[in-house]
């Protein structure tokens, strides 16, 4: 046995008593079910297996970390242990019919690349991930260069807007989307083929996220192929997604390929592209969205890829979001995407809402002419100067038209006197002036905007953009 070996052979015998171990043997931090445990002291039990996972455990004087290097077989069915940090080296995948489990409190961080060396998690279609987070201990997704330890919320090191130092987090399913036959996600290498994405089973199941942090990531492979900080393809109904934080990504905070599952309680802060992103018939459900300080638009809505007209069209439906400006338009409509918005707050941005609107061809105008784009009891302040002719116009071929007389499209041009977390103000008759919910995955709060304007925000405790100030808890 080599020197290294024998030390850390010796330290987890110490430490054999502390450790709380996903399965397998009690001394044992890693055990996947495949065999690929750490059997020879250094966390590689792989013998000369060339596609098996590598477990690499590194111990030094201030942390416990787990190196994950997926070599084709993906991570396997297994729970991370929460004692120890985990480390992302390259794409990670958690395999068709396998399941990972991550406790509250894990920390996980993807080791720094461009391109296809970039580190990301990838839950395949067929697979599962149980990510299980709590207000007190949420999951943490990060960068190697961040010095941050288990049990904190804050970087000593990082400054909170810190981009693109990492991928990202990508989950698959077997959902359906519009394009004209399966393909590979964007932002990973298009011949993987477990990157493949969408089916027939709208009630697809991929597990559940919820109180997970992501932050510092987003890449991109090749041109328009990025990796958002979390990127859903072809995810279905009955998979659970609520309190995620995405912050300081390089492209979008969340972006749906298709697929039909509902979220709730998503922030978006300081990310250098979109707050949110759907695209080829995305059909699902979104409630309390808070998009803050998006370095493009609030929102961008497409509809169809390859072909631009392929159905069934994207009209997801949206409840409670608060959407802060950045140096962009609030939101765009293009490539026959539909959508939805009520009860919702859309404040300082230079520019309104545009549907595209082609000299020929279908298009997002005739998706409002059916009465597949509707906004509805919103309230617009700060927006494109409070010019009603200019809250919704048409872009693409046909643009600058002022598209404020049509029946789908209310927009309520009030001061909502925001306090310094954007909680609305309850004196406000249209604050509280609310379209009831007639979708079951939607709740009745009787308030526009992502947060209840007499209750602690849902931010508070569990998020980076908490813990730094970038939204505070209270005036």
């Amino acid at each position: 046995m080599k020197f290294k070996d024998t030390l850390l052979f010796c330290f987890g015998l110490f430490l054999s008593a502390a450790l709380i171990v996903s399965c397998g043997d009690d001394s044992n931090p890693v055990d996947n079910g495949n065999g690929n445990g750490n059997g020879n002291g250094n966390g590689n039990g792989n013998g000369n297996d060339l596609t098996s996972t590598v477990f690499d455990t590194v111990v030094t004087s201030d942390r416990q970390q787990i190196i994950v290097t997926d070599r084709g077989e993906g991570i396997g069915t297994m729970t991370l242990d929460p004692e120890y940090e985990w480390v992302l080296d390259n794409f990670v995948y958690v395999n068709e019919g396998d399941e990972l489990t991550i406790p509250a409190g894990t920390l996980i961080k993807g080791e720094s690349g461009q391109g296809e060396n970039a580190s990301a998690l990838i839950v395949a279609r067929g697979g599962k991930i149980q990510a299980n987070g709590t207000a007190e201990d949420p999951i943490i997704f990060t960068s190697v260069a961040d010095n941050i330890s288990i049990g904190e919320l804050s970087s000593p090191n990082l400054d909170a807007t810190a981009r693109g130092l990492w991928g990202g987090v990508i989950i698959l399913g077997n959902a359906s989307t519009n394009t004209a036959e399966t393909k590979v996600v964007e932002g990973l290498p298009v011949e993987e083929e477990r990157a493949l994405y969408g089916g027939d089973d709208d009630s697809d199941n991929s597990g559940t996220f919820r109180y997970v942090s992501i932050r510092h990531a987003g890449t991109d492979i090749g041109s328009g192929n990025e990796i958002n900080s979390l990127t859903m393809g072809g995810v279905g109904s009955g998979t659970t997604i609520e309190y995620v934080e995405s912050i300081a990504n390089v492209d979008d905070g969340f972006e749906w390929f298709g697929g039909t599952v509902n979220s709730k309680y998503l922030l978006s802060v300081e990310n250098n592209d979109d707050g949110i992103d759907w695209d080829e018939g995305f059909r699902g459900t979104n409630q309390f969205v808070l998009v803050y300080s998006a370095g493009g638009r609030g929102g961008e809505q497409d509809g169809g890829t390859d072909p631009e007209d392929g159905q069934p069209y994207a009209n997801p439906v949206n409840y409670n979001v608060t959407s802060i400006g950045g140096p962009d338009q609030t939101m765009t409509y293009r490539d026959n995407s539909g959508g939805q918005y009520y009860n919702s707050i859309f404040y300082n941005y230079p520019n309104g809402v545009d549907i595209e609107d082609l000299s020929s061809g279908e298009d997002s105008r005739a998706r409002l002419e059916a009465g597949e784009i509707i906004m509805t009891h919103n309230i617009f302040w700060d927006v494109a100067g409070n010019d009603p002719a200019s809250i919704y116009v048409t872009g693409g071929d046909n643009a600058g038209e002022d598209l404020s007389g049509s029946d789908n499209l209310e927009a309520d041009i009030v001061d909502p006197l925001f306090d310094s977390s954007f909680r609305p103000d309850a004196t406000v008759p249209a604050v509280t002036d609310t379209k009831t919910p007639d979708n079951s995955a939607i709740e009745d709060v009787g308030y526009r905007g992502a947060l209840d304007p007499d209750a602690e925000p849902w931010y508070v405790g569990w998020t980076l953009t908490n813990a730094e100030g970038i939204l505070p808890e209270s005036n």
